[in-house]
């Protein structure tokens, strides 16, 4: 299996304020391309765009092409069940959602540590091997976003898991909150084949500072920003994946053009990527990967990432410049979604968020710049 799979997360939309609008049409295409260049894995979730991911999927992929041509996983999110009966509504949605009469990888979603309490009270390990007894699940794994520590309790607990999903890109590969070398060093330890994702950091790593470009293009002018960061993580030994959210045709195309025949990064290139981590690190204001975790259950509708990534692009160039066409674009997302001002501090962002932001501060940062208070 060829090691780049197809992210259903940040799927191409008609209208950039409504992720469930997807545009099907696009997507089409893009999956046609995909299998046409032999890649197989598709990675959904029950409340990707804005939970319109799943039956995307269904009619960009499970209805027209033939169910062995393709492998697809999908998850449980602990956010979606409070009762054992739940579990199984959600599941049998998902395989009517998506058509797809069974699932070739199924992860527990986003485990940590407080997550991880709620999978074992409801006994969703067990019950996920269940599935693959039934033959509706064939491989079973799970999502995780958390310290090495815990890892190695759950890999050591569980061993019947055949696979983990974790974040490692380059620039989390040191990071004190997301753990990247850590985790990675952690599943390897236990022999536990690994699915990447984030890679490209939401997007941030194929928007990189100047000097950043510069170094990449030095080494390899043919070559795209975003490819290193794909590349860092599917040369990476026990790496059997690696995830690639694209939301447009030509973002396919140029995965495709350097995953199609993958060559691994040498030391020297590695190296190269871990300097770059340095000097996006010196620039990156808020290290948001967009996943919109946090929008979902927001009871003031702030468009939190969006506002993060205005934020990081005025903050990237000159950190006390004026007046940027970022007031402009952050005064039309205002009209539909709350301002930043607006936040309650109720914390549910904040609860539910991968990177482990304190948001609520980052919030206040964006309205002193955007709201002017």
């Amino acid at each position: 299996m060829k090691k780049l799979g197809f992210g259903l997360m940040r799927l191409p939309t008609l209208d950039k304020n409504d992720p469930s609008k997807v545009d099907l049409e696009q997507l089409k295409q893009m999956v046609d391309l995909f299998l046409e260049k032999g890649f197989t894995y598709f990675d959904t979730a029950w409340m990707y765009n804005a939970f319109a991911s799943e039956g995307a999927a269904k009619a960009a992929l499970v209805d027209r092409h033939p169910r062995e041509s393709f492998t697809l996983a999908t998850k449980l999110h602990a956010g979606f069940f409070n009762s054992l009966e739940d579990r199984d509504k959600i599941f049998n949605a998902q395989l009517e959602k998506t058509g797809a009469g069974y699932f070739d990888y199924y992860l527990l979603h986003g485990i940590e540590g407080n997550v991880y309490d709620k999978f074992e009270q409801f006994d969703c390990f067990n019950w996920l091997l269940e599935k693959k007894a039934q033959g509706l699940v064939k491989h079973a794994g799970f999502s995780y976003h958390d310290d090495p520590e815990l890892l190695d309790k759950i890999l050591t607990k569980h061993p019947e898991m055949e696979f983990v999903q974790l974040q490692i890109n380059y620039l989390d590969w040191d990071s004190p909150w997301i753990h990247s070398k850590g985790v990675y060093e952690v599943a390897r330890k236990h022999n536990v084949p690994i699915i990447v994702m984030e890679p490209v950091k939401g997007g941030t790593l194929a928007h990189v500072p100047e000097s950043v470009e510069q170094l990449f293009r030095e080494k390899e002018p043919n070559l795209s920003v975003a490819s290193w960061a794909v590349r860092f993580a599917a040369s990476l030994p026990g790496v059997m994946m690696v995830l690639s959210g694209m939301s447009d045709l030509q973002q396919m195309e140029d995965n495709l053009s350097y995953m199609e025949d993958f060559k691994p990064l040498t030391e020297e290139e590695q190296q190269l990527c871990f300097e770059a981590a340095k000097l996006i690190n010196q620039q990156i204001a808020i290290p948001c990967t967009g996943c919109s975790y946090c929008t979902e259950g927001c009871p003031q509708h702030i468009a939190i990432p969006q506002y993060f990534s205005l934020y990081n692009e005025d903050m990237r160039e000159v950190a006390s410049k004026g007046w940027t066409v970022n007031f402009t674009n952050y005064s039309v997302l205002t009209k539909t979604f709350g301002a930043a001002r607006d936040c309650i501090a109720c914390g549910q962002c904040e609860d539910v968020c991968p990177q482990h932001l304190p948001i609520i501060e980052h919030l206040k940062k964006v309205s002193q710049r955007y709201d002017g208070g």
